[in-house]
């Protein structure tokens, strides 16, 4: 697997220090390949491990920064993820590093679920292969639940504050959870006030 690398002298010397030293792709293809061996971990949703690759492993977005573009992904129409390479992609080669990074999150997988939805058709009314998909759903809930917590740290040093900001966090839950609104609504509702709130606050 391409590892990640400081940039190339040349785009090094471009950069502002503090940029130029940290990790970033190496070159397209550590970015499609990187992307790929994402999208083929995600069972149940590649959120759980993007977060912990990205920020904790290769280091090309802090964990504020991650939480910003998953942000931008949330509220842009597609998948999340899918939205999420986009933009990371675009970070960092601009329009080519978007379609390569899209590539990466899709050819592969693509492949595989294809050869999937063969078997799963042929399977599909055994009792073990039904009970085998429950168990993974909720283990995928699990991950998910364990990928909120871990972005909650980027709340001690958001604009917001932790106190408003843990109360958009249980605003966001009580709608979604308990009053079932749907995405539609609590985007621009809740979404729409932190961003307000938070424009405010960092405003000169």
């Amino acid at each position: 697997m391409p590892r990640s690398s400081t940039p190339p002298p040349a785009l090094a010397a471009a950069l502002p220090p503090a940029e130029a030293a940290r990790p970033r792709p190496a070159h397209l293809a550590d970015l499609f390949w990187s992307f790929t061996l994402l999208a083929l971990q995600g069972f149940g949703g590649v959120l759980a491990v993007v977060q912990r690759e990205l920020v904790d492993r290769k280091g090309w977005l802090t964990n504020e920064e991650f939480l910003e573009d998953w942000a931008v992904a949330q509220i842009l129409p597609g998948p999340n993820v899918v939205n999420l390479a986009v933009v990371v992609g675009d970070r960092y080669f601009g329009l080519r590093g978007a379609l390569v990074a899209l590539a990466g999150m899709l050819l592969f997988p693509l492949l595989l679920v294809l050869a999937l939805a063969v078997v799963y058709a042929r399977f599909s009314g055994h009792a073990a292969v039904s009970g085998a998909l429950r168990g993974m759903g909720a283990v995928a809930a699990g991950l998910v639940a364990g990928v909120a917590l871990r972005m909650s740290g980027a709340l001690r040093t958001h604009p917001l504050g932790p106190v408003a900001g843990w109360a958009f966090v249980a605003a966001t839950f009580g709608t979604m959870a308990l009053l079932r609104w749907p995405l539609a609504w609590v985007l621009p509702l809740v979404g729409g006030a932190a961003c307000v709130i938070t424009w405010r606050k960092i405003a000169p």
